[in-house]
């Protein structure tokens, strides 16, 4: 009892102190044998043994394989024991839900898919999404759930896990998202935006501490992610990045956010899908027409297959919203300097027909040294990404920002992870 009072609640004592630093040393990779640990750290062979053991005896850590010998006896190598929980993720997007569980070292073990209008309201949306949930966990027993993560379409105050004035989610502003979650799993929940999410999924794929970059997602609406060295930059109230609603010039397009002249009511896949229907009603030709007088549904995803296929009409749409959104993102390249732009979400699967216009519109319309070293390039448009940032988001919140709090107890606890978020 002497020693978990020492433990808990982040008291910085010299063994805390290094026993975390240890855990994570291993977690991360960067020591993995006890030599390593000793050589990072500083500490003597015996302070190591001693830690290393108390992290085995907390479950933290367990013996690995052996490691290649330098002249002695191979060392044994340690590992961080990631089966001993998982991590929840919900990515909600404005036509669909994905759910899946991931190990603590972000590795995505099961996932789930499907279509559904967020529309319909935060009361059965969730439902939904944890009849899903449930069906995923069913198949993973007996291994209890650390963090839970869920990504929305729409602004979010991230202290409170709460939509905030979300335009394409009737209902939702204010919703308490974070307590059905809670109580359905007894783990810590975070709530962010879904292009955040995206955001977290390409730091981890790119490996890099500090990176500055943009992630503009291009779906159905329009949002951006931005990390600033390393840090996902959310704003105050969980704002920043929410290019979808800047005005565009002379435009009178009335948005779903009730507003009028919005870069997504311009731009974004519904318009996109809006402005198809209005072409063809005066009479355009070609593939996409024949799609839409053939009854079949216009997607985003539709045009920009049609637009691949050298579809003039389509063609025509990509290229509009390619250049309106580059326009937008050249002002944030001049503000925000970023290493990296990545442009995702179903109307960029155009490919080159929509990134060239992006291309062409950042460097026309901004400085030369915010692009002498800017990257643009696409998404890999894997399903999973947001899962996998997700779990990203999970595993920085646990052992990043609450790690001290709950590390005596040997698993996160709801009460003390979220009392210090």
């Amino acid at each position: 009892m002497a020693r978990e009072s020492t433990l808990r609640f982040g008291a910085q004592t010299d063994e805390v102190t290094s026993l975390l630093r240890i855990v994570n040393l291993v977690r991360t990779g960067e020591a993995t044998t006890r030599p390593e640990i000793g050589r990072v750290t500083g500490l003597g062979r015996g302070v190591v043994t001693q830690r290393v053991d108390q992290a085995i005896e907390m479950g933290f850590l367990a013996d690995g394989e052996y490691g290649p010998s330098s002249g002695g006896r191979a060392p044994r190598t340690l590992r961080f024991r990631s089966e001993q929980g998982r991590i929840v993720v919900c990515a909600l997007g404005a036509l669909h839900i994905r759910v899946g569980i991931a190990s603590l070292d972000g590795d995505i073990i099961d996932h789930s898919h499907q279509e559904w209008d967020i529309a319909r309201g935060p009361a059965e949306t969730i439902e939904k999404a944890l009849e899903m949930l449930d069906e995923i966990v069913e198949r993973h027993p007996d291994v209890p759930v650390w963090g839970v993560a869920v990504g929305v379409p729409g602004p979010v105050d991230f202290e409170s896990g709460r939509p905030v004035a979300p335009p394409i989610m009737p209902g939702w502003n204010g919703f308490d998202v974070r307590r059905r979650f809670e109580q359905r799993f007894d783990a810590p929940t975070w709530v962010d935006n879904d292009v955040n999410l995206l955001v977290f999924s390409e730091r981890a794929r790119r490996q890099e501490d500090s990176l500055d970059l943009i992630f503009c997602k291009v779906g159905s609406g329009i949002g951006a992610g931005l990390l600033s060295r390393g840090r996902i930059h959310r704003g105050a109230n969980g704002a920043a990045g929410d290019i979808g609603h800047v005005r565009v010039r002379d435009s009178d397009a009335q948005c779903r956010c009730g507003k009028v002249g919005c870069l997504e009511a311009e731009a974004g896949g519904w318009a996109l899908i809006r402005d198809a229907e209005r072409a063809v009603d005066e009479g355009a030709g070609g593939a996409l027409a024949r799609h839409v007088d053939g009854g079949s549904e216009v997607t985003p995803e539709a045009i920009a297959v049609a637009a691949m296929d050298g579809d003039a009409l389509a063609i025509s749409l990509i290229q509009r919203s390619a250049r309106l959104v580059g326009e937008s993102i050249a002002a944030l390249v001049n503000m925000f300097n970023p290493a990296v732009i990545v442009v995702g979400g179903a109307v960029s699967s155009a490919g080159e027909v929509f990134l060239a216009e992006i291309r062409q519109r950042v460097y026309e319309l901004s400085l030369p040294l915010a692009t002498r070293d800017l990257s643009i390039v696409r998404s890999l448009g894997d399903e999973k990404e947001p899962l996998r940032g997700g779990a990203e988001m999970v595993r920085e919140q646990l052992f990043d920002a609450t790690f001290p709090r709950w590390f005596a107890d040997g698993r996160p606890t709801l009460s003390e992870v979220m009392a210090a978020s």
